[in-house]
């Protein structure tokens, strides 16, 4: 623990030395975890298939891959990103030139999940060193491989005053809370993040949380149902269900549901195969804990797909659920896991109207050929979300990714991310070669009134 405290502080010095402010610096730093993940793909893979089950194609497609792009975007646009930039000044400042200046909060932490534990990790940080921070990386103790790896890939590229990974539980997390950092930067669980910005607001220690929810995923009577079924399990049991974004439940229009059911039914098929549970490219779910969470939200009289388990292997098969109401328990929560429950409706503005009373989720997700109603969905609050389609949203450098209200606060990816790891500066440089007098005592009327009256109308 005492270690902790040093490398906190190791790490404050080392920044108050500005050697992580010259963007010749940040890129070098950028360019060897780079190469480092690249180097370490099949480590990064193997972690993640012993962690989580996942494949070497999801592990590069969602992970790795991910990564490597966030990196790449942050080493082509850095000098962009942490250019000044010129704003207009208003008339009564004359003569003067206002710009803002992106700075690096300084030293900041970093907490990852288990269900990305790879990307959750490395992007976060691309971000933080691109901004020009010390950081310390708290890996997620449910994916001891990867954060082995993740903490191989830092211990190799950074010294310890630079940027660090702290691996462990609960007791590692509290002393690390217990810190005094610039910025907290934390992915998980609502539980938890109630209990780091708790802490934060200890030190006044700005936040940003990316956390989860309840995503609603609609389909309506115009939708393409075959099309519209792929891609829902395709999003869904993506990462065996254990993705934050992930359709939660879906809402259909009565006239097609049962045609939805089919043809979700034969994707799971197509996708997975007759048995799931022997598909070498299914996930798990990462522990008993969570296993025997899932299995108790599944009404095995409500399931029409699936439903079916190994408790050795911790694999749950895509499984679908009809007739849910929203005082069902898997309604009760995040499912966080490959149970799909279906809620039907008739009326889709009294959708709209129970969305607005809902908790705010990090995604919403609208399969619908009608205009009208992608519009009402667009007014909604949620973190982000796709129309006819699911999860990819968060798959770009060019869009911020983020929750609101109970599903978060604050945004990353490319240039979002940049900023979410700055403070913008705004700054007046005022010339000397003119004082206009009508600002200061005593006071006088008349054509200083005017001038007054003019620039600040």
């Amino acid at each position: 623990m005492s270690n902790i405290t040093e490398i906190v502080n190791s790490q404050q010095e080392y920044y108050l030395s500005g050697a992580t402010i010259p963007l010749s610096f940040r890129k070098m730093m950028l360019k060897k975890l780079y190469n480092a993940v690249k180097e370490k793909e099949k480590a990064i893979c193997q972690a993640l298939y012993a962690d989580l089950g996942k494949s070497n194609y999801e592990s590069f497609m969602c992970e790795a891959g991910l990564a490597l792009t966030e990196i790449s975007y942050m080493l082509k646009n850095l000098k962009k990103l942490a250019k000044p930039k010129r704003v207009a000044t208003p008339l009564a400042q004359f003569p003067s030139k206002s710009y803002t200046v992106a700075v690096p909060y300084g030293n900041v932490l970093i907490m990852s999940p288990w269900n990305y534990p790879f990307l959750l990790a490395i992007e976060p940080l691309a971000n933080a060193i691109a901004a020009g921070n010390t950081a310390v990386v708290k890996p997620s103790a449910y994916a001891p491989n990867t954060a082995r790896v993740v903490k191989d890939i830092i211990d190799t590229c950074f010294p310890a005053q630079y940027v660090a990974c702290i691996t462990g539980g609960r007791a590692e997390n509290a002393q690390l809370l217990s810190q005094k950092f610039d910025m907290i930067f934390f992915t998980g669980s609502k539980s938890v993040g109630k209990e780091v910005l708790r802490r934060a607001a200890e030190n006044l220690t700005p936040a940003v949380l990316e956390l989860g929810g309840k995503s609603p995923c609609i389909v309506d009577e115009t939708a393409k149902i075959p099309l519209a079924a792929k891609r829902i399990v395709f999003g869904k049991y993506l990462n065996c269900g254990q993705t934050c974004v992930a359709p939660d439940y879906i809402l259909c229009h009565q006239s097609v549901k049962e045609q939805l059911i089919a043809e979700l039914k034969k994707q799971i098929t197509l996708q997975f195969g007759e048995k799931p549970l022997n598909n070498p490219n299914y996930g798990r779910i990462i522990n008993d804990k969570h296993f025997n969470r899932l299995l108790g939200l599944i009404d095995n009289n409500k399931v029409v797909a699936g439903g079916g388990y190994n408790q050795t292997t911790l694999q749950i098969e895509p499984t679908v659920m009809d007739n849910v109401t929203y005082d069902d328990t898997v309604m009760g929560e995040e499912i966080f896991g490959p149970v799909l429950p279906i809620i039907t409706y008739t009326d889709f503005q009294s959708v709209i109207k129970t969305l607005k009373r809902l908790e705010k989720p990090l995604a919403l997700y609208l399969f619908t050929n009608d205009k009208s109603h992608i519009k009402a969905v667009e007014a909604l609050s949620y973190g982000g979300g796709c129309i006819n389609d699911v999860v990819i949203h968060l798959a770009t450098s060019n869009m911020p990714f983020g929750g609101v209200g109970e599903s978060g606060m604050g945004g990353y990816h490319g240039k979002a991310g940049f900023n979410a790891f700055s403070h913008t500066k705004s700054i007046v440089n005022k010339k000397t070669w003119l004082d206009l007098p009508m600002r200061y005592q005593p006071y006088k009327s008349g054509l200083y009134t005017k001038l007054l009256r003019m620039f600040l109308k």
